[in-house]
């Protein structure tokens, strides 16, 4: 019988099981099937406390794993397949096999979202991608021209470092200016190997037939009419989903499948709490993660201490 399972493992989740750790709960972290969450993905986090030279985002969670399993945390190469939240304690379905726990901290963060738009799915891996500093050195995009979609903090990061291996980035945006912050929309506008493509939408992607990326079909939102924009590659960067589809129908979501906390860090069930970007619409910040973690986990070893009473 466990007394805490953080099922996670990004800043939220990492920063739970050091705080439960420290609480003496011996935590058992779920690493889930992208350990480390989104932020291993990124090549540079400059907005994360106490790295004022920036700090590579594999290298932060590595150090955040290291850290809480310094006080007792273990980590487990799995992800949650099934939950029963009905009755307590709970179980978790577990690469095959159950789990069960007194509590259970959710981490689960967000995934990246598609486009939704034909050649999408049948190009994935041959030229469509979610993560630039993952696949933009493959020999496939270099020195040629490359499309980024989207335009918050994340499109603005991929087309600056794909800048390194393309011949020239395409920047397409729905709107006619980014909405990145100001320091990452400068330095994305100021570069000359950047282009900018206002006002359009990617409505497909070409070419299924030949089995890899050629180009992009575009529809121009304000002048009408499409186009075709050549490229080699199509890397998508248009926000995120949380990750939470096993939890449908035993916490309470909104719509859009964010989980909703009641109280702080509680769900609706008594014993469940949540941290995180599966929780957070409106920051979506690895430092806000943090805190939520450390906040998830505090009330998780309260309510544990308050039944042992």
């Amino acid at each position: 019988m466990e007394k805490v399972v953080v099922i996670g493992s990004g800043c939220a989740g990492w920063t739970a099981a050091l705080y439960t750790a420290r609480a003496n709960l011996r935590p058992l972290v779920l690493l889930g099937n992208q350990p480390g969450g989104l932020l291993t993905t990124t090549s540079i986090v400059e907005n994360f406390p106490g790295f004022p030279e920036g700090v590579d985002g594999y290298e932060l969670m590595a150090r955040m794993q290291k850290q809480a399993e310094r006080f007792g945390a273990r980590a487990s190469f799995s992800a949650a397949e099934k939950v029963d939240f009905s009755k307590r304690p709970f179980a978790l379905t577990v690469d095959g096999e159950q789990i069960e726990t007194e509590t259970v901290i959710i981490a689960t963060g967000a995934s990246h979202r598609r486009l939704g738009v034909p050649g999408e799915d049948l190009l994935e891996t041959k030229g469509v991608t979610y993560c630039a500093t993952c696949d933009g050195a493959l020999p496939m995009f270099r020195n040629q021209p490359l499309v980024v979609v989207g335009g918050g903090d994340s499109a603005c990061e991929e087309a600056l470092y794909l800048t390194r291996f393309g011949s020239e980035i395409f920047l397409v945006h729905r709107r006619n200016m980014l909405r990145a912050s100001k320091i990452m929309a400068e330095r994305t506008l100021s570069n000359p190997g950047i282009k900018p493509v206002w006002d359009s939408v990617v409505t497909e992607i070409l070419d299924p037939i030949q089995d890899k990326v050629t180009g992009v079909k575009l529809r121009h939102l304000k002048a009408g009419g499409e186009s075709v924009l050549n490229c080699a590659g199509v890397f998508v960067a248009v926000g995120h989903v949380p990750s939470t589809d096993i939890f449908k129908g035993q916490i309470e979501m909104d719509t859009h499948g964010y989980i909703l906390p009641r109280r702080g860090a509680a769900t609706n069930v008594p014993g469940v709490f949540v941290a995180g970007d599966c929780a957070d619409r409106v920051y979506r910040q690895a430092v806000t993660a943090a805190g939520m973690g450390c906040a998830a986990a505090i009330e998780a070893e309260r309510f544990l201490s308050a039944e042992n009473q």
